[in-house]
């Protein structure tokens, strides 16, 4: 019979099916995994309501911050250009029609952007409400839709936030009226005349905390649910009375 020979040193060892033997488990081997697979997932925990609120005021302070910045910023900036073209112009002999043509068409563009950037800054955060509160805001508002409105408010002041919230639901609310109001004029309907009336106050105390209490009478209840989005991420909630049809909504914002 004929031996195998030895195995010498550096040859490769022999697997096991060369020598014959079946394979043997390994147990140093990890367990084959697919690479496909996608790693565990971790669920990150749900912030609690304060803290829902205190991200929401800080989004309002960013909005604010930000319509600063364009107001005294870019708005600034353009309004000084067109004023210095106004001055150029002046200096420019009156033989030179085609180049007096030139700046009046420099200048009604750079009207038209900077109408165009203070309706921007106005979206995100409007610089009377800013500056004024919430009556001159709503105010100002009411003068731009067709349907009448009535805007009763104190001169209290709230924080951002919560000034921000109260006037894009009241404009939102206001907006979708006088589009209804124009569609059922346009089919050849009369719309009330019946005025919307806005109320703005401060109730409760310090205390119990303080409430901005916006009451809008005379309005469709169907619009509460889109107040209800602007107001319910500061811990507000709305109360709807009335309707189908006009009734009264009322927001309450927690406010400082």
């Amino acid at each position: 019979m004929m031996l195998e020979p030895a195995q010498c040193a550096g040859d490769a060892p022999r697997t096991p099916s060369e020598q014959g033997t079946p394979d043997a488990p390994s147990s140093a081997a990890p367990p084959p995994t697919d690479p496909q697979a996608p790693d565990p997932a971790t669920r990150l925990p749900t912030p609690d309501p304060d803290a829902r609120r205190r991200a929401e005021r800080e989004q309002w302070m960013r909005r604010r911050r930000l319509e600063r910045q364009l107001h005294d910023g870019a708005a600034l900036r353009i309004s000084a250009l067109a004023l210095q073209l106004g001055l150029f112009r002046h200096r420019v002999p009156d033989a030179e029609p085609d180049l007096h043509a030139s700046i009046d068409s420099l200048q009604d563009e750079l009207h038209a952007a900077l109408q165009e950037l203070r309706d921007v800054a106005g979206k995100i955060y409007p610089s009377l409400l800013d500056d004024a509160g919430l009556g001159p805001a709503l105010r100002e508002a009411a003068d731009r839709v067709d349907i009448p409105v009535r805007v009763d408010a104190s001169a209290d002041r709230f924080d951002p936030a919560a000034e921000g919230a109260a006037y894009f639901s009241v404009v939102e609310c206001l907006a979708a009226m006088d589009a209804a109001a124009a569609a059922e004029k346009a089919a050849g309907g009369e719309p009330g005349e019946e005025p919307v009336e806005v109320a703005v106050r401060r109730v409760g105390d310090e205390s119990d905390g303080w409430v901005l209490s916006v009451q809008l009478r005379g309005v469709n209840v169907a619009h509460a649910g889109a107040m209800l989005d602007q107001v319910r991420r500061l811990g507000g909630t709305i109360d709807v009375a009335g309707g189908p049809g006009p009734g009264t909504i009322t927001a309450r914002i927690p406010c400082e």
